[in-house]
């Protein structure tokens, strides 16, 4: 298993950032995303110096919800350092000194989200995608040694570090007193044929999304029937980098994220059957 998680996250370093304005619909509430850089839209063929080169599954959201997102993920995210400015990180704090975010910060994703909530009450939609960086930053520091970094916990230590750092950020994002959606979106997988590696990081995120009343958008599921038990670079899913052999990135195509994108749609409107989306984004909130 450890082989198809390294492959499955390996490109996952999470480049870029990026900005945009925050500020409220017309309506008056607001969608806050939160995650590294599959929500960030992330593409390794687009110029990092402008934020608005990079569209991700939030920005879809929120075109076919009519509601403002406000987009706060930052690539190379892992679940520790959204938490502390000191704690493991992949390359998103190297990044974000060097690009902008979709929305500037100085402080942690925790710090920034937590303060908006406060300040936003009526916003209606979080959206959270993490994880992925602390495996890869677990493969980088095995790489390097035995007893570098995160690597002396093994894999299952990296497993319940995100747990716990998930389940902390989700009870920091409650205890703001939001009680609007919050929606998971786990990640999909590069090849269909062994879906285990994706399973296996899905899993401390849907464990803390059952423990903080959060929903849970399947990203394995959106892009199966598409992925036809193959693999997801050469069903467009993945951004291609190179030919002759077809060689993807990580990171979703237009394809990929809209897919991403029609899975949050649709588990918001799975939770209040008898409204659209929209109309179960009115039920919720304070």
């Amino acid at each position: 298993m450890r082989v198809r998680i390294f492959g499955l996250l390996s490109a996952l370093a999470l480049l870029v950032l990026g900005s945009v304005p925050v500020s409220a619909t017309s309506e008056g509430h607001s969608y806050l995303a939160l995650g590294d850089s599959v929500p960030f839209g992330f593409s390794p063929l687009k110029n990092p110096t402008n934020a608005a080169n990079f569209i991700g599954y939030p920005e879809i959201v929120a075109q076919r919800l009519n509601i403002e997102d406000v987009n706060a993920t930052c690539p190379g995210e892992a679940t520790g350092g959204f938490l502390s400015l000191t704690g493991t990180d992949n390359v998103c704090r190297p990044y974000r000194s060097a690009f902008p975010l979709h929305v500037s910060y100085s402080g942690t994703q925790i710090a920034f989200a937590t303060a908006y909530l406060k300040s936003h009450p009526r916003t209606r939609l979080v959206t959270l995608t993490l994880g992925a960086n602390d495996v890869f930053r677990f493969q980088k520091d095995c790489a390097a040694g035995a007893d570098v970094g995160t690597c002396p916990l093994g894999l299952g230590g990296v497993a319940a570090t995100m747990l716990a750092n998930l389940n902390t950020i989700l009870g920091a994002i409650r205890a703001t007193g939001y009680k609007g959606l919050i929606v998971a979106v786990t990640y999909y997988a590069l090849d269909y044929s062994d879906v285990s590696g994706s399973v296996f990081l899905n899993g401390p995120m849907i464990a803390a999304a059952q423990a903080h009343g959060a929903l849970i958008a399947d990203g394995l599921a959106a892009w199966s029937s598409t992925a036809s038990g193959g693999s997801s670079c050469v069903a467009h899913l993945l951004i291609q980098i190179g030919t002759s052999p077809q060689v993807c990135d990580v990171h979703p195509t237009p394809l990929g994220r809209d897919l991403l994108a029609t899975a949050v749609v649709r588990t918001i409107a799975a939770s209040c059957p008898a409204a659209s989306a929209i109309g179960c984004l009115d039920r919720s909130g304070r």
